[in-house]
């Protein structure tokens, strides 16, 4: 099927990217409970289902919420209101959804799938009631399967968006969006997009077109009609696969005269998030002393601490991993 979605001048005007968190929620939890080993994501894939299991968040909301295939319900995907929300903002505007927004959407799911589980079927008697569960849940999610490894996801996200946004000054408009997807084209002042499953109608969408990156919606495009929200359009990100690949360290010696060998060693260790007791297995140094170097290190913005259960997580900021790649004069 060939979906067409016409463009005014003003709708033109109103394009715009975001970064989305939740879109990267809803595609990457329904990569982890596929059990596949994935080709980009695998090392994430590794690291991230046990923390899941052991939180129960493989059989929660979520679980119910996004299936296997198909569709997810559009309360989820909220259109961002700038061009960076941050979790915080999504989830206050999932749980601000207008009852009749979710049961429209809960009802599409029940149809796809012929039947709605448990927790569902609650949600579908009262909303407001449940709709702050169906968040708490999706932010332990985020502080188990995301927020460690949020620097590079956003690197790439942001590197991609600087790329398209340089292409339309370049090169205008038409070019970027026949550019996005293999499945995308402009033409004659419509979007088509191929294999879409259901039509496109602007008049069942705002104004505008929101364009939003995503590492974890692997081949596929992803389209989203919720008016009045301006229709949202979200697409493989460039670079997805060198997300995970191993970064390069070359500034540990200069580091080390400033920070110390211990506080380096332990950002050079932190390629992926790990907790304390790791750290010290890791590297020899005692517990204490790396609670107190990491303690340090986050005051200085170059870790995070995302809680993970009973331990919490420490991760190299994008600061820290500038530091590490930077040349060394000699």
């Amino acid at each position: 099927m060939l979906a067409e979605l016409t463009f005014s001048v003003s709708d033109l005007v109103e394009m715009r990217f975001a970064r989305s968190p939740m879109w990267e929620v809803g595609p990457s939890n329904r990569l982890l409970r596929s059990g596949s080993a994935h080709p980009v994501h695998r090392t994430w894939a590794e690291q991230v289902r046990p923390r899941l299991a052991g939180a129960g968040l493989d059989r929660g909301w979520l679980a119910e919420l996004i299936p296997p295939r198909g569709y997810v319900p559009d309360f989820l995907n909220p259109a961002p209101a700038g061009p960076a929300p941050t979790l915080a903002d999504e989830l206050a505007r999932i749980q601000a959804a207008p009852t009749a927004r979710v049961r429209q959407d809960l009802d599409r799911l029940k149809s796809e799938r012929g039947r709605l589980g448990p927790r569902l079927t609650r949600l579908y008697a009262d909303p407001p009631a449940h709709l702050p569960r169906v968040t708490e849940e999706i932010e332990a999610y985020w502080e188990l399967a995301l927020a460690p490894y949020w620097s590079r996801i956003r690197a790439v996200l942001d590197a991609d968006v600087f790329h398209r946004a340089r292409q339309v000054a370049e090169q205008g408009a038409s070019r970027l969006l026949s550019d996005l997807h293999p499945s995308v084209s402009w033409t004659d002042d419509a979007l088509r997009l191929a294999r879409r499953q259901r039509p496109l109608s602007r008049s069942a969408a705002g104004q505008g077109l929101v364009l939003i990156p995503s590492v974890f919606t692997g081949p596929e495009l992803f389209t989203l009609m919720s008016p009045p929200d301006p229709p949202q359009l979200a697409y493989p990100a460039r670079g997805t696969g060198t997300l995970w690949r191993p970064r390069s360290v070359t500034g540990t010696a200069a580091l080390a005269a400033v920070l110390g060998r211990s506080r380096t060693l332990l950002l050079a260790e932190l390629e992926t998030p790990a907790s304390t007791t790791e750290l010290s297995r890791r590297t020899g140094l005692s517990p204490a002393g790396v609670s107190q170097c990491l303690t340090a290190l986050r005051d200085a913005g170059l870790v995070s601490a995302h809680r993970a259960g009973r331990s919490v997580l420490y991760a190299r900021t994008a600061a820290a991993e500038s530091l590490l790649a930077a040349p060394t004069d000699r």
